[in-house]
């Protein structure tokens, strides 16, 4: 999708809550969308039980397709897995 003729960058995230579970999800602007998950109506029903929350995972997607798909295979893993590849040593791409 372009905005303005510039082509958007699509994160796909992973935050860990309070309480130690993971969400994942994906977003344009990582750190406005940290903060609307920290403290604003607009962060996802999930995290607002479970602030505060941080990033503990990110990788940029060449376009929103690629990264729903990359999100919904991350949502498909189990907990193990997850955090396998949240210990991972290199920059993930999508």
């Amino acid at each position: 999708m372009n905005y303005n003729g510039v082509k958007m960058k699509y994160f796909v995230y992973i935050l860990e809550c309070s309480d130690t579970t993971l969400y994942t999800g994906i977003t344009t602007d990582i750190e406005r969308r940290v903060q609307e998950h920290n403290s604003s109506d607009k962060g996802a029903k999930y995290t607002k039980t479970r602030r505060p929350v941080k990033l503990v995972y990110s990788c940029e997607c060449s376009d929103r397709s690629s990264a729903s798909k990359k999100e919904y295979a991350i949502k498909h893993l189990s907990r193990k897995k997850k955090l396998e590849l949240l210990h991972k040593e290199y920059t993930d791409k999508c």
